[in-house]
């Protein structure tokens, strides 16, 4: 069977229109979605920005939310709203659908987070609403949550043990900060540095 990568942010409405879309679209012609969540606020960042292109040009803003609406009802979808906080913040729900989309509620639970945020105004970044769309799966929501902040410290602390291991081997703290694990190991440290 063919793949389709779907990459997909949580906060953007345009995002919103294709995870509702495309279980059923991808069915039909053969396809199966591999559903990947990414963070637009780096991206944004990298390249000076400090809010949504849709926030920074209102006039963009406004168009962009009629056009939602027409989009929302051209494919017999709940109408997307803008909430409360846009863009929010979707780093939690991200990393709870890397956890559900290696079992088998993820698909659901990124829908789920959509329509809770654009259809209902439910906060990205708050852990009772991520938490009640895991409850709505038939979930342990605050579980799931609680094991998704385990796993970020436990990535954390081996981060840490990795930046421990490279200075105490010598490299300079300044440039174990800057590339962190992103060191180029065919450089002359290599035998170097090999962790045992």
């Amino acid at each position: 069977m063919k793949k389709l990568t779907f990459w997909f942010e949580f906060a953007s409405t345009y995002s919103y229109l294709s995870a509702l879309r495309i279980a059923p679209l991808a069915k039909a012609a053969g396809v199966e979605v591999v559903w990947k969540p990414f963070l637009l606020g780096p991206i944004f960042a990298a390249q000076g920005m400090t809010d949504s292109p849709f926030n920074m040009y209102p006039v963009k803003g406004k168009y962009m939310w009629r056009d939602m609406e027409r989009e929302c009802v051209k494919y017999g979808l709940p109408v997307a709203k803008e909430p409360a906080v846009f863009p929010g913040n979707g780093m939690l729900a991200a990393r709870v659908a890397t956890l559900g989309l290696g079992q088998d509620w993820g698909a659901d639970f990124v829908r789920g987070v959509y329509l809770a945020h654009f259809v209902d105004g439910k906060t990205l970044s708050d852990a009772a609403a991520v938490s009640g769309v895991l409850d709505g799966l038939g979930l342990d929501g605050a579980g799931v949550i609680s094991q998704v902040l385990r796993m970020r410290c436990a990535k954390q602390q081996k981060r840490r043990r990795r930046w421990v291991f490279l200075v105490r081997r010598g490299l300079p703290p300044r440039m174990v900060k800057c590339f962190g694990a992103m060191i180029d190991w065919r450089t002359r440290w290599r035998g170097q540095f090999n962790e045992r």
